[in-house]
């Protein structure tokens, strides 16, 4: 007699265990005793999936009958240990039996209490088997899911605690999350980095921490469990709530929030001034008095015939320095009009930026399209829940939190690549404008709008400006304008002595170098 011999495992982590060995050593030594010959192409067929996954995840049962059907006249039966080695789902038991029994005349059995079906008990006796390994899993699964819930409620960690956090155990045996503290500080910079606002999250991810995959990035940004929350889902009659977790928070809320602004599509509400600024004094702000170190502070004076006149000061001693505001500003902008590029310098810093624009907007799209991917991957396991619930093999708790959970992961990626999408519009205008600014600072300090003089003035120099009532005088720069200036020279053919020597700016900088400046 010929047969063929199936292994499953009940649980994922046996597939590591010696039950399937267990399990074939049974089969064999049952085969070798009533001299049966074992056939098939893998012997025996070995299928190391959980039997929570029923029909889902069969792939060796799958190649063990499309083997049975062009082989079907060759083969008496297939045997396994128990039944509930063969299903544990009623249905699926009874589908089977048909497909290799009723159908091909191939014979499924049990070599531990095996079932005649030739005779009249043995529906009852395979509803029973599988049924009653059925009955125990929804036990299991029952008392397993109370618990977990039980455990949310009292706001600890009921899995593998998040990155940042290390599972540990106190002297009682209990289980309790505790901080990692290098991980938990990669962490927070991260967190810090997208709540600003300015770079991508992705390329955060990439910058800080290229180990965390993409999507677990992105999930790990939308935790509340970083800020000191533990999320409880709905369960039985319990609504969905958050409770405080028993663990310490590595995020503060109010950058968490920022994150999920960000995360969100929400533009960023830029800060209230306090004061307005006056367009005739913006200056105050930015330079120091060369004597004393005070800051300039500015005043409106009436003059003998009536009309107002604005002057800057010094806000510790008035003689130090005293000036008229356009005489400062017109001296401001002639300054800083010097420190343009000359043409070649900004051709070449527009192509730079082309080729990353280019280069980012590649980026962008292949991530865009692996989003896409992921989405069409989700709605096909929607519809297959929604078939396997039309024909009746899909419970409708089980139904609701398939489609429930679908649904919102389909939201949350399409919610991913408006982001990505958001991030590469108007990409080429604002490269344009930036570099219609480098070549044209002085036009702008004369004419723009005051918050845009102040934007321009805080990322061109980080730290403040001196001037004695006739020269300016920087220690820094931004950094970016610094290297600019180093080729400019070069380009003009001055040495690099020459250029520090230069009349044209000897008295407006240092000589060029490298230092740490702010983003521009």
């Amino acid at each position: 007699m010929n047969v063929i011999l199936y292994c499953r495992v009940s649980t994922d982590e046996q597939a590591d265990g010696c039950s399937l060995d267990v399990q074939e050593r049974c089969l064999r030594a049952y085969c070798d005793k009533l001299h049966y010959n074992i056939i098939g192409e893998e012997q025996p067929y070995k299928e190391d999936y959980s039997a929570k996954h029923y029909d889902l995840r069969r792939p060796k049962l799958k190649q063990l009958y499309a083997y049975c059907r062009k082989h079907r006249h060759e083969v008496d039966k297939v045997l396994f240990l128990r039944w509930d080695r063969y299903s544990r789902n009623v249905e699926f038991a009874f589908a089977y039996k048909r497909k290799f029994y009723d159908e091909l005349g191939i014979e499924i059995n049990a070599i531990e209490s095996p079932i005649d079906f030739k005779g009249t008990e043995w529906s009852t006796l395979l509803s029973l088997y599988c049924g009653v390994a059925h009955t125990e899993d929804e036990k299991i699964s029952r008392r397993t899911k109370d618990g977990i819930h039980g455990t949310l409620l009292k706001g600890k960690c009921s899995n593998k605690a998040p990155r940042g956090y290390i599972n540990k155990r106190n002297e009682k045996g209990e289980p309790y999350v505790e901080v990692d503290q290098p991980k938990a500080k990669t962490i927070r910079q991260a967190f810090q980095e997208v709540a600003k606002g300015v770079e991508a999250p992705n390329n955060i991810r990439r910058r800080l921490c290229p180990w965390i995959p993409k999507d677990a990035f992105y999930r790990m940004l939308r935790n509340i469990f970083y800020i000191g929350l533990i999320r409880v889902p709905a369960y039985k009659d319990d609504p969905e709530q958050k409770v405080k977790g028993v663990h310490d928070p590595i995020i503060d809320v109010e950058t968490f929030d920022k994150v999920q602004d960000i995360l969100s599509g929400k533009r960023k509400h830029e800060p209230k001034v306090s004061k307005t600024i006056d367009p005739d004094l913006y200056l105050r702000k930015y330079i120091v008095c060369p004597i004393c170190g005070h800051s300039i502070t500015g005043a409106t004076s009436k003059g003998a015939s009536g009309g107002r006149y604005k002057y800057y000061n010094c806000c510790h001693d008035g003689k130090h320095l005293r000036r008229p505001a356009d005489y400062v500003n017109n001296k401001f902008a002639n300054w800083v009009g010097s420190l343009r590029p000359n043409q070649e310098v900004l051709d070449l810093y527009t192509e730079v930026l082309q080729d990353l624009r280019g280069e980012h907007k590649q980026d962008v799209q292949r991530e865009v399209e692996a989003l896409r991917k992921e989405i069409e991957k989700v709605k096909e396991r929607l519809t297959k829940a929604d078939e396997r619930f039309l024909d009746g093999n899909l419970k409708n708790e089980d139904y609701s939190r398939i489609t429930e959970n679908c649904k919102k992961q389909i939201q949350e990626l399409q919610g991913r690549i408006d982001l990505l999408l958001s991030d590469t519009k108007g990409l080429k205008e604002k490269i344009d404008y930036s570099v219609n600014i480098i070549a044209n600072l002085r036009n702008f300090m004369l004419d723009a709008p005051v918050k845009t003089k102040c934007k321009i003035l805080s990322s061109m120099f980080p730290q403040k400006i001196e001037f004695d009532g006739e020269k300016y005088r920087t220690n820094s720069y931004n950094q970016v304008l610094d290297l600019i200036f180093q080729e400019t020279n070069k380009l003009r053919g001055y040495g690099e002595k020459e250029s520090a020597k230069s009349e044209e700016v000897s008295h407006l900088v240092p000589r060029p170098r490298i230092e740490r400046g702010t983003k521009s």
